[in-house]
């Protein structure tokens, strides 16, 4: 009997991290059943001469719960060569859910995860309350990649305790009832439960979100429902808000992890932010520390800084100032013209208190602000929403103008100097010449050297992209992309053996999932074919394709040649092949 698909002529980076070699890949039934030199029929043929043949990369750490229901493609993770997520992390999920509290945590998902909610409330057809039903609900959506989730303790505990979430210590009976969801969740194929102690996780009137209300034996009780099971993972977003409250968090997580035995994970966000910074090594530590008291933990890292991008068809870090509040309300052509106008400009830029400017009365009255809108740069944490949401006063030496997305780029600052003008003039005279002109500034993990020591600790997992959200103002999706194309072919930092690895193999041991991220006979048939030498994320854009019209950064890639998920191909050369052969990853038992 034939082959459904054959991919011939390759180069095998397997994803166990050993030496590349040449073969072909034979697959039938949505699984690899040959690797060797194939002489079967085959269906369909994908040539490899030339290319680098992998499996499918698995990322942990989205956030497309609300985004698969109307987006079969799975963009922008399909892009970059992923072929499995892994959805409800830092605990925000859409489900269990009643159906007066649909519109609640939308806009919780918009307040922290930048998801716009008129987009949640137009593309998504509520048809769940209960987990199990959300699951079922995203099995029979079409899907061009594989979707795991994790049970959102936020979610959870509204749906258990109403409006008491937000304010209430849980009793016995809300225990008793989210431990028999949490119990039920994981019958019906959860990954695990998620939350947050993340102090920039807020609902949208600034109060914490639910998970933050809850006390740690709460935590304790739903994490000893897992290890009841013998199944799960705990996710949580980590404490940050300074050094005292971080080393809190982590000594009693470290508690968690030795007293569950259950696998651990959080994200490792190194930052030179706060009354006390907080550096990679001593979360490495940590990492270390646990594991020799017993617990299972990892960290789970980037692949380069989280970054807020701005650009005048999004967010601009003067968008709360009166004067261009006004003006970024203006179709973008009529803003560019603007721009260009002498006087308009000299208002813009004295309405940052940069200097005395005299300018027409009319323009002053209908432009100039003082810069009372804007909070003072501090010491204080920013991180999640807060970057475009509740920015702080520019700091120009941080402030990148993006011209690729090789880290090589010159600061605001820097142009600055270069050219003789002010800041804000260098952005203006960028934005005019460019709609799409792009400027990054570094929010955690702040440089590219604090990612290498998180991404070498052999405890630490290559999986947090956050793809799915912070839609108009982070782009983490090119997570593994970045990978193959910085750290491996421009920083020789990694094999890209080892780097297919981080990517694969890696994290489908550590979520559990057992028959995906090798290229061996049995495994399911996820695979990515691309070319090393040419790999390499393209440069955002803004669009405005979310349901409702409303805008989001989309950013493709270059060098895939095809995409392969259950054995059917899904995308070629970056085009959609029209198949939509995803499944639900459902957990272990």
């Amino acid at each position: 009997m034939g082959l459904d698909l054959a991919i011939k002529n390759g180069t095998i980076v397997d994803g166990s991290g050993g030496p590349r070699y040449r073969a072909d890949i034979g697959i039938q039934d949505g699984k690899i059943v040959e690797v060797g030199r194939i002489h079967s029929n085959a269906n369909e043929v994908i040539d490899a001469e030339g290319k680098v043949v992998a499996p499918g990369f698995i990322d942990g750490h989205t956030h497309m719960d609300a985004q698969v229901a109307w987006d079969p493609l799975g963009s922008c993770s399909c892009w970059h060569g992923v072929t499995s997520v892994v959805m409800g992390n830092c605990g925000f999920a859409l489900a269990p859910c009643r159906p007066e509290q649909q519109e609640w945590l939308a806009r919780c998902l918009e307040a922290v995860e930048d998801i716009p909610t008129e987009a949640m409330m137009a593309g998504i057809n509520w048809t769940w309350e209960t987990f199990p039903q959300y699951l079922d609900n995203v099995a029979r959506l079409p899907k061009a990649i594989n979707y795991g989730a994790f049970l959102g303790h936020s979610a959870l505990r509204m749906y258990t305790m109403g409006d008491r979430a937000l304010t209430d210590t849980a009793t016995e009976d809300d225990l008793i009832h989210m431990g028999n969801t949490v119990s039920e969740a994981l019958d019906a194929g959860a990954l695990g439960l998620s939350t947050s102690r993340a102090s920039t996780h807020v609902t949208p009137d600034g109060s914490p979100i639910a998970s933050r209300i809850a006390d740690w034996s709460e935590i304790d009780y739903l994490v000893d429902v897992m290890a009841r099971h013998n199944r799960g993972i705990f996710q949580i977003g980590p404490d940050v808000a300074s050094g005292a409250a971080h080393k809190t968090f982590l000594d009693r997580l470290q508690k968690v992890a030795v007293d569950s035995g259950r696998p651990v994970m959080f994200g490792t966000l190194s930052t030179r932010q706060g009354v006390d910074p907080l550096p990679w090594q001593s979360q490495m530590q940590y990492l270390d520390d646990t594991a020799d008291a017993g617990g299972r933990i990892f960290g789970q890292t980037t692949t380069r800084p989280i970054i807020a991008l701005f650009s005048v068809k999004s967010y601009l870090p003067f968008d709360n100032l009166p004067a261009w509040r006004e003006l970024r309300e203006l179709p973008i052509q009529e803003q560019q013209q603007r721009f260009a106008d002498p006087g308009i400009r000299r208002a813009l830029v004295g309405c940052l208190g940069q200097r005395s400017v005299v300018v027409d009365p009319g323009i002053r009255r209908a432009l100039v602000a003082d810069e009372s809108g804007m909070k003072p740069r501090d010491n204080t944490f920013q991180g999640g929403g807060a970057a475009t949401t509740d920015p702080k006063k520019p700091d120009y030496t941080n402030l990148y103008a993006l011209k690729g997305v090789d880290w090589d780029d010159p600061t605001v600052d820097e142009l600055s100097k270069m050219r003789d003008q002010h800041p804000v003039e260098v952005m203006l005279d960028l934005m005019i010449e460019n709609e799409d002109q792009l400027f990054v500034q570094p929010l955690v993990n702040e440089t590219p050297e604090d990612v290498l020591g998180m991404l070498r600790h052999p405890r630490t997992l290559a999986t947090f992209s956050d793809s799915g959200a912070h839609v108009c103002q982070e782009m983490g999706s090119s997570l593994q992309t970045h990978l193959l194309s910085y750290w491996v072919r421009n920083r020789k930092m990694f094999t890209l053996e080892e780097a297919v690895r981080m990517v694969t193999f890696d994290n489908a041991s550590a979520f559990e999932l057992p028959d995906r991220g090798l290229l061996r006979p049995g495994y399911r048939a996820d695979v990515v074919v691309f070319d090393e030498a040419t790999i390499k994320p393209r440069l955002p854009t803004v669009e405005s394709d979310l349901p409702g019209g409303s805008r989001r950064l989309v950013q493709k890639a270059d060098g895939i040649t095809a995409t392969v998920v259950n054995g059917v191909t899904t995308l070629l050369d970056s085009e959609s092949t029209g198949c939509y052969p995803g499944e639900v990853l459902r957990g272990n038992g």
